[in-house]
């Protein structure tokens, strides 16, 4: 499949579909609190995405997954399962959102803190953050995709902490996942030139321990073989002519 290039028509509805992954993560802080079910979170997005959003939430039923969000906490790196599990104080999580809307894509996703974090929980949570601006900051035309990622797994190293090689950033737009793939490591000057009109997310996954992962037996959920803490951000990103768009931030916030 080829990168594709998005028409103003095409990023202007990519523009509100990210508008509305991003509302979908406010909406659901106050719910993130100890005592309560991770698919109590699910329930409460499904119902936000489809009633008040008049959108879809893309993640359900996507090869087969169960649920309409993700929600990885601790040690868990992503794409984990909402269930029975009852968050509790000094958990952290990961909670994953992805909407369509008038058939374009919206990915997101951020780190919530359950009562108070301990002093590593807050700093994997804020590696992984910085991560993330390090490469958004760097998108503009006629830079390589290996700069980002090259950028990204220099600012985790330097922090001791280590880049999950295995899953990655991607093209979106009519699909979930296009090309290109957006790796978080890699070397200066390799991979694809960014182009305007270039649609893809930035999601960095940083282990506080090692990097290497685990796929737990549903099949879906992914895990740090270590058990060390695992965090990640992620925002959907558009190449313009000076830089980039990020198209799920929220208003009147700032990367």
């Amino acid at each position: 499949m080829a990168i594709s290039i998005k028409t103003a028509e095409e990023i202007e509805k990519m523009r509100t579909a990210g508008r509305l992954a991003a509302e979908v993560l406010t909406m659901i802080e106050a719910e993130v609190k100890a005592g309560v079910h991770t698919d109590d979170l699910d329930r409460i997005c499904h119902d936000f995405i489809v009633n008040d959003l008049d959108a879809i939430p893309a993640p359900l039923n996507y090869r087969g997954f169960p649920k309409s969000i993700c929600t990885s906490v601790n040690h868990q790196v992503c794409h984990g399962i909402p269930g029975n599990r009852v968050l509790k104080k000094g958990d952290i999580i990961n909670i994953d959102i992805t909407v369509i809307k008038d058939g374009y894509h919206g990915d997101t996703s951020r780190m919530f803190f359950v009562g108070k974090p301990s002093v590593q929980a807050e700093r994997i949570a804020r590696i992984s953050y910085d991560c993330m601006k390090t490469g958004i900051e760097m998108v503009k035309p006629g830079i390589h995709l290996g700069d980002i990622g090259h950028a990204i797994q220099q600012r985790a190293e330097s922090n001791h902490c280590s880049v999950v090689r295995e899953y990655c950033g991607h093209g979106i737009g009519l699909q979930f996942h296009e090309e290109p793939q957006v790796l978080h490591y890699g070397e200066p000057g390799t991979k694809e030139i960014l182009k305007e009109g270039m649609t893809f997310t930035i999601e960095p996954m940083i282990n506080a321990g090692r990097p290497e992962v685990k796929l737990m037996p549903d099949k879906w959920t992914v895990v740090t073989a270590d058990h060390s803490l695992s965090a990640q951000w992620e925002h959907t990103i558009l190449v313009v002519s000076q830089g980039y768009e990020i198209l799920t931030l929220v208003p009147g916030t700032e990367l």
